[in-house]
Parts: structure tokens; C-alpha cells; sequence
């Protein structure tokens, strides 16, 4: 199979956390989930840092981070943790990617903040904001691609769509607009990075996932066939 035949049919499957655990190169996926949410959570500082707004969530967490005197990074793996809770009853299945999610987004964001200088003058600032958007982007397909677990955000969302039976998609744009709007009242950092970053991020991710995904081969030895893939890359556009 040619590699452009093999991007081109290359698909996500739903592991569990005892499949994550025997799936083949396990090494290859931990390394390539750390790069990719280091890249991540580094993309979210630049917006931040950018002035020209930030990351939907990151617009509530900076909100709370203000008012509550901690970092951005701490609000981030603090609300990770608080949606983790709602995870139970929804039933969704907590994997490899989904604690590293949680803490070291967070992590990387306040390194990112601690490293970066903020943009001064607007070309600095687009400049900043562009890269952020697009790194995003690529980490999170790098992310998503491991095959590891889903962030505490999209378990949020699979789980409020299966138990609401709706869609994901609709779902999802309801609870960004939500954290949104709450993260506006409360004084986050509201801006044009902030529309930029929600219209061009699905895109960037659908086409990193076709070169950044480790297709699942064998699990505890055995061969998966490709038809028992469940999903298709063309699936998630959020790696939190």
C-alpha cells in the first residue's frame, strides 16, 4: 500500500484503557501524545500572550485565574479534573491521553506563558496569534493521532451527545458557546484570535490527522482488522 493510500484510509479507534495499554509501538504513541500536547498547550500561550484573545476555554480559565489569583495553566488542569467528575455518569472511558490531557496541557501552557514575552504592536501580535492557531492545529492532530484517550473536553461532548442523543457537532457548539459566554462575563480575554481560532482549528486538525495518526495493527499480539476501526478520521476536531 502506498502512503498516500494509507493516509487516505488511515482511521481512529476507540480504545479502551486495557487496549491502550496492550496496543503495538505504545512507545512511539506516548512519545508523539507528549509532543503533541506540549505543542498544544504552548499554541494556547501564544494566543494568550498574543492580546488578541484566547482559546474558548482558555477565555474561562484566564477569567478564573484572574479572579482566584493562580495561573492559567492550574485553572485549565482544575477544570479538566472537575469535568473528569462528570465523566462517570456519562459513562465515558478514561484512557492514557486523557489524564496526560488533564495535567500536562496545563502544564505546558503556564511554561509557555512563563517563556514567551507579550506581542508588542499588532504585527507581533498577528504574528502570534496566526502561529498559535495553526500550531494548535498540528499538536492536536499530532495528539489525536496517538490513538491514546480523548481530552476531558470531547469526553464531555461524546458523552452529552450519546446520553442526549444529538449530535456531537451541535453539542459541541453549545457548551463552547456556554464556556464562551461565561468566560466573557467574568472578564477573559475575548477577541478576534478567539474567532480566528474557532473557525480555521477543525480544519487544521482534519488535514494533520491523515499524517499524523499510528494506525492500530495488533492488540496483545493479535491483528485488528481494519473494519473493526469505528471512526474515521474525518471525526473529532478537538483534541481537549
Amino acid at each position: 500500500m502506498t502512503r498516500d493510500r494509507r493516509r487516505s484510509t488511515a482511521r481512529l479507534d476507540n480504545l479502551s484503557l486495557r487496549d491502550q495499554l496492550r496496543v503495538d509501538r505504545l512507545p512511539l504513541r506516548v512519545l508523539q501524545m507528549m509532543v503533541g500536547l506540549t505543542g498544544f498547550g504552548f499554541s494556547l500561550a501564544l494566543l494568550l500572550e498574543s492580546g488578541l484573545g484566547g482559546a474558548p476555554w482558555d477565555v474561562l480559565h484566564a477569567a478564573l485565574a484572574h479572579r482566584l489569583g493562580l495561573t492559567v495553566g492550574t485553572l485549565s488542569i482544575s477544570v479538566s479534573f472537575v469535568l473528569l467528575l462528570v465523566w462517570f455518569p456519562l459513562r465515558e472511558r478514561i484512557g492514557i491521553g486523557t489524564i496526560a490531557n488533564s495535567i500536562w496541557v496545563g502544564v505546558s501552557i503556564d511554561l509557555g506563558m512563563l517563556v514567551l514575552p507579550e506581542a508588542q504592536g499588532i504585527p507581533a501580535a498577528v504574528t502570534m496569534m496566526l502561529l498559535g492557531v495553526v500550531l494548535n492545529g498540528i499538536s492536536g492532530g499530532i495528539y489525536i493521532g496517538a490513538q491514546l484517550g480523548a481530552g476531558p473536553r470531547d469526553g464531555l461532548m461524546t458523552g452529552l451527545g450519546r446520553v442526549l442523543d444529538r449530535p456531537v457537532g451541535p453539542v459541541r457548539i453549545v457548551l463552547e458557546v456556554i464556556v464562551l459566554v461565561t468566560g466573557t462575563v467574568l472578564g477573559g480575554p475575548l477577541g478576534i484570535g478567539t474567532v480566528i481560532y474557532a473557525i480555521g482549528l477543525g480544519p487544521i486538525i482534519q488535514l494533520t490527522l491523515p499524517y499524523a495518526t499510528i494506525p492500530v495493527r495488533t492488540l496483545n499480539g493479535r491483528a485488528v482488522p481494519a473494519q473493526a476501526a469505528q471512526e474515521t478520521v474525518q471525526g473529532p476536531t478537538q483534541s481537549r
